[in-house]
C-alpha cells in the first residue's frame, strides 16, 4: 500500500512494507522524500519520526539542489557534450544527406543540414545515448547474471524524472535512466547492480547492504560520483 504524507512544504512518500524497520531516504536529483514503514504501522507513529527527522532531510535536499548542473544544451559548434563521465566536443558538418551523429575522437560529429532544428538534434543525441545505455547494461547483465545466479527478463532505458534506475521483482524487469550515458560507466555498473540486488531484497536494510558489499565492495563511493556528478538540465526540465 502506497500514500503521501504531507509535513509542511515536504510531501513524502509512503510505501508499507512486510518490514521489521522503518526507512527513510532522500533521492537524488530532485530530493524525493521515501519512507518504508512496516505494514501494521500507525500513521501517527511514522509522521512523528519523520518530523524527528526534517533537519536530516532538509540538509540532503539542499545538497542536491546545490549540486551543479549541466547548462541547456543549444547544439552548437564546440558545444561541450559529455559520455561516459567524458568530455566531447560538437562538431557541426553541412550536409545535404540525412541528419546522423558520429562519434570521433573526443569529438561528437552532427552531419546536418543548414536549416536543421534542434528537436533534431536532441533526437539523434537522445538516439545515440539510449543505443550507449542498452549496449552497456546488456554487457553487465550477462557479468552480474552469472554471478549472482538470477535472470533479468528486460532491461528498458527511459527519461526518468527522479531515479537512476528501478525495478519490479517480481518480472525481473530493470528500467534505467537515459541520463546515466552521460556519467562514469561504473555509475551505470553500480545502478544495474543496485537493481538487480532488489530481486533477493526489497529495502535497503542490513541485508541489502550486505549484499551489495559482497558484490561491489566500493559501491559507497560509486554512489557519492554518481550524486556528486552535474546533473544534467533534462533531469529538471519536466
Amino acid at each position: 500500500m502506497t500514500a503521501e504524507l504531507l509535513l509542511g512544504d515536504i510531501a513524502v512518500d509512503l510505501v508499507f512494507k512486510d518490514i521489521k524497520n522503518i526507512h527513510l531516504s532522500v533521492y537524488p536529483p530532485t530530493g524525493r522524500v521515501r519512507i518504508a514503514a512496516p505494514t501494521r504501522m500507525n500513521i501517527e507513529t511514522i509522521r512523528a519520526f519523520a518530523i524527528s527527522k526534517i533537519g536530516w532531510i532538509r540538509q540532503n535536499q539542499i545538497k542536491f539542489d546545490e549540486q551543479k548542473r549541466e547548462t541547456p544544451r543549444e547544439f552548437l559548434d564546440r558545444e561541450s557534450h559529455y559520455l561516459w563521465g567524458k568530455r566531447f566536443l560538437l562538431d557541426l558538418v553541412e550536409t545535404t544527406d540525412k541528419p546522423e551523429l558520429k562519434i570521433g575522437h573526443q569529438k561528437f560529429h552532427l552531419f546536418v543540414p543548414r536549416q536543421c532544428s534542434q528537436e533534431i538534434a536532441e533526437k539523434l543525441f537522445e538516439e545515440m545515448y539510449r543505443k550507449q545505455v542498452k549496449s552497456a547494461a546488456l554487457n553487465y547483465a550477462q557479468k552480474w547474471q552469472k554471478l549472482l545466479d538470477v535472470e533479468i527478463n528486460q532491461i528498458f532505458i527511459q527519461r526518468m524524472k527522479t531515479r537512476w534506475g528501478s525495478c519490479n521483482p517480481q518480472k525481473r524487469n530493470i528500467r534505467l535512466n537515459l541520463e546515466l550515458a552521460k556519467k562514469p560507466e561504473i555509475c551505470l555498473e553500480y545502478i544495474l547492480l543496485h537493481e538487480m540486488i532488489h530481486f533477493f531484497e526489497a529495502s535497503h536494510g542490513a541485508k541489502f547492504v550486505k549484499l551489495m558489499d559482497e558484490n561491489m565492495f566500493n559501491w559507497r563511493l560509486i554512489r557519492k560520483q554518481l550524486n556528486d556528478e552535474p546533473l544534467s538540465h533534462m533531469d529538471w526540465k519536466y
